[in-house]
Parts: C-alpha cells; sequence; structure tokens
C-alpha cells in the first residue's frame, strides 16, 4: 500500500502554480478585508460632520465593527475547523461586502454601528482563516515570507481606501467610498471553486479524490498506486477540544501572554488606524495631505510584512517581532521632535513598517506556534481577544481628542503600548516554538 503524509509533502515542496493561486487569493481576500476595515477611519471627518457626532461617539461607532472582529475572530475561525476553509472564507466575504456598503446607506450612528458590528463578524473571521490557509499550504523554507507577504494586501487594501478618499470624498460624500465595498462579492463562486480545503478537515473526512487533486498538484508526476492511503503526523490529531489544546504541552503561559500583547499592540494600531486622519487634520494638515500620512503607514506596513516575513525565515521570527516592535515605538516618538512635513511622511512609513508590519509578523508567529490541528483555533482566540484591544482604542482615543491634547502627547502614548507588547512577545515560551515542527513532522498515524 503507498502511504502519503500530506504535510511532509507541503513541507518540502518546491513553490509552484498551485501555491501562488492559493497566495494570490489569501492576499485578494485579505486586501478586500483592508480596505472594509480602513474605509471607517478615512471617511471618519465626513461622517463626524454630516451625521454631527461628537469624537467619542465617533469612536464607539468605529468600535462597532472592531467588536463584531472580536467575535468573528474566535468563533468563525474555528468554525472552519467544521465546516472547511472555502465556506468559511465566503460565508466572511459576504458578511463584509454587503454590510459595509449597506452602511453607506445609512445616515444616523445606530444603524450605522450596527451594520458596521454584522461585517466586523466577517472581516474578524477572514484574518485566521487566509493566514492558517496559507501557512498550511507554504513549502516550509519559505513559510514565514509567504504568509507575511499573501498578509501584506491588507495594506493594499488600506492604500486603496485612502486613495479611493481622496478621489471620491469631497465630490460624493463618505457614501461613496463604503459603496465600493460590494462589488467582491461576485468572487464568492469562483473561491468555492479554486480554493482547497484545509488538509486536516479533508484527511478526517476521509476526502481521498479531493486529497489525490491536491497532492497531484503539490508534487507533479508522482504515480499513484490503486491501493493508496494518505495520513498526517500525530500532532494534527485532534485530541480532546481544540480550545483547551491551547493549553496543553507547555503552551499555556505562551497563549496567555499572545493574547495580552495582541490586546496592547492592537490597541495601539487601530489607534493609529482610525485617529491618524483626524489627528493630522487637527494638527492643520489638510484632508488630502492627512490621507497621504494614511498611505505612508500602509506603504510602509506592506514594506515591514513583507521584510519582516524574509527575516523571520533567516532568522528567529520571535526576536525578528520584538524589535520590529521596539523600533515602532522609537519612531513613534520621533513623530513628536520634527515639524518637517516630508520627514514626518517618512517617518509615518517607519511606523507602518514596525507596527502594522510587525503585527503581520505576529499573526504568522501566532500561527505558525500551533498545531496544524488547531491552527486556525489558536489564531483566531489571539485575534479575537486582541481585539478587545482593537474595540476599546478608538473611543478612548475619541476622548482624548476631545481633550485637545497635542499631537506630541497622543504619540507618546501610543509609543508606550507599541514598547509594552515587544517587552510581552519577548516572554512568550521560544524554545516550545522552535518544538512545534517536531510536533508536525511526528511519526506518522492514519487519520
Amino acid at each position: 500500500m503507498q502511504r502519503i503524509d500530506v504535510h511532509e509533502l507541503v513541507d518540502e515542496a518546491r513553490f509552484n502554480g498551485f501555491h501562488a493561486k492559493i497566495l494570490i487569493w489569501c492576499l485578494l481576500i485579505t486586501a478586500i478585508d483592508g480596505y472594509d476595515l480602513t474605509v471607517t477611519g478615512i471617511a471618519l471627518p465626513s461622517i463626524m460632520q454630516q451625521m454631527g457626532v461628537s469624537a467619542v461617539t465617533a469612536g464607539f461607532m468605529t468600535s462597532s465593527a472592531l467588536f463584531g472582529m472580536m467575535f468573528g475572530s474566535m468563533f468563525l475561525g474555528a468554525l472552519s475547523d467544521k465546516i472547511g476553509r472555502r465556506w468559511t472564507l465566503s460565508i466572511c466575504v459576504f458578511l463584509f461586502s454587503v454590510f459595509t456598503a449597506a452602511a453607506g446607506f445609512t445616515s444616523e450612528p445606530v444603524s450605522f454601528s450596527i451594520l458596521r458590528f454584522i461585517a466586523g463578524l466577517g472581516l474578524g473571521g477572514a484574518m485566521p482563516n487566509v493566514i492558517a490557509q496559507m501557512s498550511e499550504y507554504s513549502p516550509k523554507k519559505i513559510r514565514s515570507f509567504v504568509t507575511a507577504m499573501m498578509y501584506s494586501g491588507y495594506g493594499l487594501g488600506a492604500i486603496s481606501a485612502a486613495a479611493l478618499g481622496k478621489l471620491l470624498l469631497v465630490d460624493y460624500g463618505w457614501q461613496a467610498v463604503f459603496f465600493a465595498a460590494a462589488p467582491p462579492l461576485v468572487l464568492i463562486p469562483f473561491i468555492m471553486k479554486s480554493m482547497p480545503d484545509s488538509l486536516p478537515y479533508l484527511l478526517a473526512r476521509r476526502a481521498d479524490n479531493q486529497l489525490r487533486a491536491i497532492v497531484s498538484r503539490l508534487q507533479p508526476g508522482l504515480q499513484f498506486q490503486d491501493r493508496l492511503e494518505f495520513r498526517a503526523p500525530t500532532g494534527v490529531r485532534t485530541a480532546g477540544a481544540p480550545l483547551a489544546r491551547l493549553f496543553q504541552d507547555g503552551r499555556g503561559m505562551s497563549t496567555l501572554l499572545f493574547w495580552l500583547a495582541m490586546f496592547t499592540a492592537l490597541f495601539m494600531i487601530y489607534a493609529l488606524i482610525t485617529w491618524l486622519t483626524k489627528l493630522m487634520a487637527m494638527s492643520g494638515y489638510s484632508l488630502g495631505s492627512a490621507l497621504n500620512f494614511v498611505i505612508a503607514m500602509n506603504v510602509g506596513t506592506i514594506i515591514g510584512a513583507i521584510g519582516g516575513g524574509w527575516f523571520a525565515d533567516r532568522l528567529n521570527i520571535k526576536w525578528v517581532l520584538v524589535t520590529m516592535y521596539a523600533l515602532g515605538g522609537m519612531f513613534l516618538c520621533l513623530m513628536t521632535v520634527t515639524t518637517s512635513a516630508t520627514l514626518l511622511f517618512v517617518i509615518m512609513g517607519a511606523v507602518g513598517v514596525c507596527t502594522a508590519g510587525a503585527q503581520i509578523v505576529a499573526y504568522v508567529y501566532c500561527g505558525l506556534f500551533y498545531p496544524t490541528a488547531i491552527r486556525s483555533t489558536g489564531a483566531g482566540m489571539a485575534m479575537g481577544i486582541g481585539r478587545l484591544g482593537a474595540i476599546v482604542s478608538p473611543p478612548l482615543i475619541g476622548m482624548m481628542v476631545a481633550l485637545k491634547l497635542s499631537l506630541q502627547q497622543n504619540f507618546l502614548m501610543i509609543a508606550a503600548l507599541c514598547v509594552a507588547a515587544a517587552f510581552m512577545f519577548a516572554l512568550t515560551d521560544n524554545r516550545r516554538f522552535a518544538s512545534l515542527h517536531s510536533e508536525d513532522t511526528a511519526p506518522e498515524a492514519t487519520v
């Protein structure tokens, strides 16, 4: 009987068109997610003016999507282990495309917030699933780099939101940038047809025909015998509740540190995502110039994601991440000591490299930390708990905006959070991370 270990095959495969197709799909979903998530911050000054809401109320309106993302990360992340990633990702795309566009029809904060909450369910559910999908199918030697490259789509989506904001906000109103979220709905049938399901899901259901098709794409030319058995390492088998497994085998303290670090980091990042346009406008910059800071930050995010992923495959991913966040705190402090607009754009790009770019590396680290069978659950829970920081960030920063604190005071507070996140990631058990690969490549067992 021919026995094929599909995870070993993935680890040793050469990057080919099959991997590229998965990368393109995941990057595209991430870009749409990035657009839909960033669009509120881009339009926030116009929304506040038209709806006549205070900075504090605007903060709560923004948090509604982030509140939905928390639940989406936790529940839709785990749902994929039960119904497969194709269905889960299609549900996510439907939710964030339809309900982001629908928010453009609202004229008061309550209905806007409800629709953004529902959109947030899809926004939060998509991220752990595309990360798990990309890391699961990527060759081992370039896994961090390819996964980080995929996540750089977030920056592309955010740049698109800022660019469309510059084109549409003044002439067509804030509603236009929300309506632009609807077209990705046409992608759902193609996702269902082209995206493979996760390997543990297919193995558990003995979907041999689908596994045979995937293996033939991973290793073209492989000859199959009549009697064939697909296998996976013992670490891929799910023993007990997936959530409980996050705390087993020495993972408990690092799991808690991941949650706390994600909370702090996402508080800091969403303070920037939500309020950067408004803060720079309050400092005397025009709307167009303020949006240029958003573009600069997200260009940095793309550079940070790709560069951080490249270094993570060659160095210790944990210390790459810690270094990036520590440098992010330094660059945020530099935002308080210069008045040159050109230099501020450059520094804001560096901030994007070492904050939102670093967070993408953090997602990769978190996803790779857990065995394949609980990878979506582990990444989803970390993101879900982290979303609490994202949820409380906009209203708290909104209170600071209402106090009319200086730009320097706001950036120093955000810088302190960046350094705190670096410290907490530094405390995670890197020895545990180093040993996970031996778990995923343990002696074979039939699934």
